[in-house]
C-alpha cells in the first residue's frame, strides 16, 4: 500500500499548483530582485526561497510548526526578527540606489551566498508560511496508511518540486525584462528604478510581518 492514496496525492498536487499560481511574497521578491539584479541573482534568490519552503515543510512534518503556533512569544519573535531583517535589506538596497546609475549592471558580481541568504532568510523568518504548512499538510495525511512522518515528508518534497518550475519561469520572464532595463541609453535610470522597487518590496514585506497576527 502506497503511503498516500493516488486520489489524495493528485488533489495535493492540484493544491500546490494553485499555490504556485497565486502571487505571494516569494513571487514578489523573485520578480523584483531579478528585475533589479538580473537572472543570476534571481536563480540564487530562488534557491533561497525554496530552502525556506522546505524548512517550513520539515517543521510541519516534525510537529514543530504546531509548537510555534501554540507559543505566541515564539511566533512573535520569529515574526519580528524577520521584519527587522527585511527592513535592514530595504535600507541597504535603497542606499545603494546611486550605485545603480554608475554602471549598467552593478550587481553582476554580487556574492552568491548573499543572494541565497536573503532568499532563504526571507522565507524562513516568515511565520505565516509555517502557519500555512500546518494548515495544508495534515489535510492530506491518513494515519491508516502508515507513518505520518513519512507521508508529511513526501508531501513536503512534492510541494517544493511543484512550486519550483513555476518560480523558475517567473525568474526567466523577469530576467528578459531586466535585459531590456540594462540596454539602451536609459539603462542606468531604469536599473535605478528597479532597485528602488526592490527596496520597496523588502520594506513592504517587513511591514506586512509587523502588522500580521496569527489570525
Amino acid at each position: 500500500m502506497s503511503p498516500i492514496a493516488p486520489t489524495t496525492f493528485g488533489l495535493f498536487v492540484l493544491a500546490c499548483v494553485a499555490l504556485a499560481l497565486t502571487p505571494g511574497p516569494n513571487t514578489l521578491l523573485l520578480v523584483s530582485r531579478t528585475l533589479a539584479q538580473g537572472r543570476r541573482a534571481g536563480w540564487y534568490t530562488l534557491a533561497g526561497t525554496q530552502t525556506g519552503l522546505a524548512f517550513h515543510a520539515l517543521l510541519a512534518a516534525f510537529g514543530l510548526s504546531a509548537l510555534l503556533m501554540a507559543v505566541p512569544l515564539a511566533y512573535d519573535a520569529l515574526r519580528i526578527a524577520g521584519a527587522l531583517y527585511l527592513a535592514w535589506l530595504a535600507w541597504q538596497t535603497w542606499r545603494a540606489r546611486d550605485a545603480a546609475s554608475a554602471t549598467v549592471d552593478p550587481d553582476a558580481g554580487a556574492p552568491a551566498w548573499k543572494l541565497y541568504r536573503d532568499g532563504a532568510i526571507t522565507g524562513i523568518f516568515n511565520p505565516k508560511v509555517a502557519l500555512f504548512e500546518l494548515a495544508l499538510l495534515p489535510q492530506f495525511v491518513d494515519p491508516a496508511r502508515g507513518p505520518v512522518l513519512v507521508q508529511t515528508l513526501l508531501l513536503g518534497v512534492t510541494q517544493v518540486l511543484v512550486v519550483l518550475p513555476f518560480d523558475a519561469v517567473t525568474v526567466l520572464i523577469a530576467a528578459r525584462v531586466h535585459r531590456w532595463f540594462a540596454s539602451g541609453p536609459s539603462s542606468a535610470r531604469r536599473l535605478a528604478w528597479a532597485r528602488r522597487a526592490l527596496a520597496t518590496v523588502f520594506g513592504a514585506l517587513a511591514l506586512r510581518l509587523v502588522v500580521d497576527s496569527r489570525r
